[in-house]
């Protein structure tokens, strides 16, 4: 990985557990006209604060799932390959997108596995990246990288 640049260090990821106070959480990140990306938790945090809802999933718990990138353009996992397997929780799910988000991602468990606002630089995915058990989770990284970068 090359060097950080001054926007990747004023980049912002929101992620946590399910014990995560979810009150207020993430408006501070919202506002600083920098990229945003929310993993699991911090892709919920994202959709309440910005008027979306999020509810109990059908199916809980931690497991592998076969999302569909519904978005070949989508800056984040546009790149990623059409069912790419990952390592999510579905305890809570995003199950309406806020104003001026796009579903870029979608699975058998989940409507909404990722969504963006390419406008805002604001960006989401249910899944863990960051696992080993996550195919091309790496690449998300290196997608956002890039996204901060321009």
């Amino acid at each position: 990985m090359s060097t950080p640049t001054k926007s990747m260090l004023t980049a912002s990821s929101l992620s946590g557990g399910p014990d995560m106070d979810r009150s207020g959480r993430s408006a501070e990140y919202l506002d600083r006209d920098e990229p945003v990306l929310g993993i699991c938790l911090g892709m919920q945090l994202i959709a309440e604060e910005l008027g979306g809802s999020v509810d109990s999933g059908e199916y809980g718990g931690y497991a592998d799932v076969t999302v569909e990138i519904t978005d070949d353009d989508d800056p984040l996992i546009g790149s990623l390959a059409p069912d790419t397997r990952v390592w999510a929780s579905h305890a809570d799910e995003v199950k309406h997108l806020p104003d001026g988000f796009s579903q870029t991602g979608t699975s058998d468990v989940c409507g909404i596995e990722a969504m963006s606002n390419t406008d805002r630089d604001l960006y989401g995915v249910q899944w863990h990246p960051e696992v080993i058990h996550t195919e091309q989770g790496e690449e998300v990284f290196e997608n956002f990288r890039a996204i901060c970068e321009q």
